[in-house]
């Protein structure tokens, strides 16, 4: 997995996005807790919610809107 970008959409979610652009999910403002909530596609372009390359990382929770700690804890870089 190649390095994340966030792309807010409003206050309260924020596109998760690989360098090539791809959506890879979103982290969403729930109470003051931010969640990261995968998403993917299916063959014929369908989304996937939970799904993706990063389904294992779904719900993960973030105390701050960090670029640098988003990445470190969903693709390790």
């Amino acid at each position: 997995m190649n390095k994340l970008t966030l792309h807010p959409v409003n206050d309260q979610v924020v596109r998760v996005l690989t360098s090539q652009g791809e959506c890879v999910g979103h982290l969403k403002l729930i109470g003051a807790v931010w969640k990261f909530k995968a998403m993917g596609h299916d063959a014929s372009g369908a989304v996937i919610p939970g799904g993706g390359p990063l389904t294992d990382r779904h719900n993960t929770r973030f105390v701050v809107l960090d670029e640098a700690v988003v990445n470190a804890a969903l693709t390790g870089f």
